[in-house]
């Protein structure tokens, strides 16, 4: 019939071509946390750009302010729990996320959007573009902070 080459043609991002990096900042005021840390790991992850490669870091960088003011569903701000294990037998403790946001609230922020990376080697750099901030101020001194793109579903 026809070959394959006049439909559609695949293309591979490699890292050497990738060199200009997007910043993006998010409000996280009134914001539920799932569904913005779906938002955040897509664009860590370069989803929203059509060089998307799965097995190269083609993302952005993300600035997240106001994660003390993110938006549990529920009763999750007294129920859902993190655990922490230092190491030592017997030595593990968990605390709620009143209790996170008032002592570490950019924790919850990044801690919802690890979870929504890939687990592999590709996770850790990506989730160094990410900066999350607790109140307004921020400290980065990028050219141009633009608002994080609505993706589309599906």
């Amino acid at each position: 019939m026809f070959p394959l080459s006049l439909f559609m043609k695949t293309t591979l991002a490699k890292n050497v071509q990738l060199k200009d990096k997007t910043w993006y900042v998010v409000d996280a005021k009134d914001q539920h946390l799932g569904r913005l840390a779906v938002r955040i790991a897509n664009v860590l992850r370069g989803r929203h750009k059509p060089t998307y490669t799965p097995h190269v870091d083609t993302g952005d960088y993300v600035v997240v302010i106001n994660a003390d003011k993110v938006v549990l569903t529920g009763s999750k701000e007294l129920d859902k729990t993190y655990m922490f294990y230092t190491g030592w037998v017997g030595t593990s403790y968990r605390r709620t996320v009143a209790a996170m946001r008032a002592r570490r609230p950019e924790f919850i922020v990044t801690h919802a959007v690890k979870g929504m990376l890939p687990k592999n080697r590709l996770s850790n750099d990506m989730l160094r573009k990410l900066r999350v901030f607790a109140g307004e101020k921020h400290g980065i001194e990028a050219s141009k902070l633009q608002p994080l793109p609505v993706l589309p579903r599906g």
